[in-house]
């Protein structure tokens, strides 16, 4: 009787994502606030708790952050990854800064103490990979000139994360020094080697996944890609970060074949991670906390639209480039309600997990929201920019040649109009 229920509660979970889907499709929005509404909707406190599919519910939310980190790693080779990380330090040293900052200082403010005060940080800083990789590939940016300044800075992020959930724990447990530095450095170990074998071996990588069957290369690639993960996460390295690398291990044909095939996976596991983090949210905790949760979250839309405008700008983009660039590191998810789950446990503040759930979904929503509404604005300001432009050349001597140049204006208003897509000739907007 058990598994009909799990079967039940399942199959009513994808129908009901399946329909939430079709309605964001009609109306033209990112369906990932319906999907957190939803979890709301059907979790501890909600209308209809769910219970018997928590366990399927939970476990398909880690891999469908998996996929999703998999597949925007596939976007990139090794090489190119590296030159980026090497170009970033700056915009990410940033971004650490201009978003821990706000989580701290609340912590402090709230007298909530210094180890408080570290998990806030941790709270307010960490951009939701698997919300922003599915925002942007919804939106069809991943082809845009920011796309890898927005890359180094979830990159940068989950190497941060790498160090700090190490150090955290030990605060947390008020474990000595030299068992917080043992744990650090086998996260650091872990990641040097994978990153070791997706630079120099990825060739190796791609001979063994590779297969003229699309089901073998299908069971390889996945297998491969959670097993990694898993390894990663058990050695105090995130999953997300072992699976990015898998992704661009793998280049080329095989890339293009092997995203293609888990895409449809990609897409069902992704859309339980959202429910899955609506579904662990108890509504009738989020009023006493919103307050400074809606501080915390107009601060962290502001600190992230910094913290892109910086990276993107660092990497010669435009000023549509940039706007988009911050708009999709907006979004809250994973790690910070991993980071307040930790605090929670080790009883610092009880206050902390309630203020952390309804800050990740104020940004988790608005983040979509404001990536959608962000377009226009970027075309506004492109307008004003290219208007002008436009006064400032003089009059053509002739007909003939105002006619001419009445046309280089129309061919160029079009150029840019296709450019907000593919982004290609934005460094021509730079120039004086």
């Amino acid at each position: 009787m058990h598994g009909a229920i799990q079967l039940i509660e399942i199959g009513a979970i994808i129908l009901a994502l399946g329909l939430l889907g079709a309605v964001a499709t009609r109306f033209s929005i990112s369906a990932i606030p319906l999907y957190l509404i939803a979890g709301l909707a059907f979790g501890s406190g909600g209308v209809l708790p769910l219970g018997a599919s928590e366990e399927f519910v939970a476990l398909g939310a880690e891999v469908g952050v998996i996929l999703l980190l998999f597949t925007l790693g596939l976007e990139y080779t090794a090489g190119e990854l590296v030159g980026t990380l090497r170009t970033s330090a700056p915009s990410g040293l940033a971004d650490l800064v201009l978003n821990a900052a706000p989580g701290v200082l609340a912590a402090f403010l709230l007298g909530w103490g210094p180890v408080a005060a570290v998990a806030m940080g941790g709270i307010t800083y960490v951009t939701s990979s698997g919300i922003t990789a599915k925002v942007m590939g919804d939106l069809g940016w991943l082809g845009n000139r920011e796309t890898p300044a927005v890359l180094s800075i979830l990159v940068f992020e989950d190497l941060a994360m790498a160090a700090y959930l190490p150090i955290l724990t030990a605060l947390l447990a008020g474990a000595s020094l030299a068992a917080g530095a043992t744990t650090l450095g086998i996260a650091a170990a872990t990641i040097t080697v994978i990153l070791f074998i997706a630079l120099r071996h990825g060739n190796l990588v791609e001979r063994f996944v590779a297969s003229p069957s699309d089901e073998v290369l299908l069971l390889k690639v996945l297998g491969l890609v959670v097993l990694v993960a898993g390894l990663a996460q058990q050695l105090q390295v995130s999953a997300a970060v072992g699976a990015f690398l898998v992704g661009i291990a793998l280049s080329g044909p095989l890339a293009h074949t092997a995203g293609e095939l888990l895409a449809p996976l990609r897409d069902l596991f992704a859309a339980v991670f959202f429910v899955f983090f609506g579904l662990h949210t108890d509504p009738a905790a989020l009023p006493p906390v919103l307050g400074v949760a809606a501080l915390l979250a107009v601060a962290g839309i502001v600190t992230k639209l910094s913290s892109g405008w910086l990276a993107a700008r660092s990497g010669g983009v435009s000023t549509p480039g940039r706007l988009r660039a911050g708009a999709a590191l907006v979004p809250r998810g994973e790690f910070n309600i991993v980071i307040a789950g930790l605090a929670v446990a080790a009883g610092i503040n009880p206050q902390i997990g309630p203020l952390a759930a309804a800050y990740v979904l104020i940004l988790a929503v608005a983040g979509p929201l404001l990536a959608r509404g962000i377009e226009p604005l970027a075309l506004a300001l492109r307008g004003r920019k290219t208007g002008r432009r436009q006064a400032a050349v003089p009059p053509a001597p002739d007909t003939a040649a105002a006619g001419r140049l009445d046309q280089d204006d129309i061919h160029g208003h079009d150029t840019h109009g296709d450019d907000v897509q593919g982004d290609e000739l934005r460094a021509a907007e730079e120039a004086p």
